[in-house]
């Protein structure tokens, strides 16, 4: 077995210290709010089988900063505009490491959901069905 350096969870609670999070309940309270863009980070089997929260972008956590980097031959023009961003992923280890390496990019009005898309489901929040 390798020896790291750091344990993945360290990684994850490193991020969740010099990020924004937003609660669930809250999330749902501004979910219609046209400023704030939720970004689904989870890979695209989860969101064939689970579905997403109503209006998401799905953004492959892969290539999160090649679509947030106008320079970049990927870049997404949704996040040139003046939004929230909220990150999510299914509890929220993922949507913390992609928050922070927004951040890091030049992203800065970006929070995550702290809980995930699992918190959202079980608080009953707007969802769009798997297609």
């Amino acid at each position: 077995m390798i020896k790291v350096k750091n344990s993945v969870m360290k990684l994850v609670e490193n991020a969740k210290d010099q990020i924004s999070s937003l609660e669930v309940d809250d999330a749902i309270k501004i979910h219609t709010n046209t400023n704030n863009l939720f970004i689904d980070v989870r890979d695209i089997r989860e969101i064939q089988k689970s579905g997403r929260i109503l209006g998401a972008k799905h953004v492959p956590r892969c290539m999160l900063e090649f679509w947030i980097d106008p320079e970049s031959p990927y870049h997404k023009k949704f996040f040139n505009d003046d939004y929230n961003f909220i990150f999510y992923c299914a509890s929220d280890w993922r949507s913390a490491l992609a928050t922070l390496s927004a951040n890091e990019i030049g992203l800065l009005n970006t929070c995550h959901l702290v809980g995930g898309f699992n918190k959202w489901l079980e608080k009953k929040g707007p969802i769009e069905k798997p297609r």
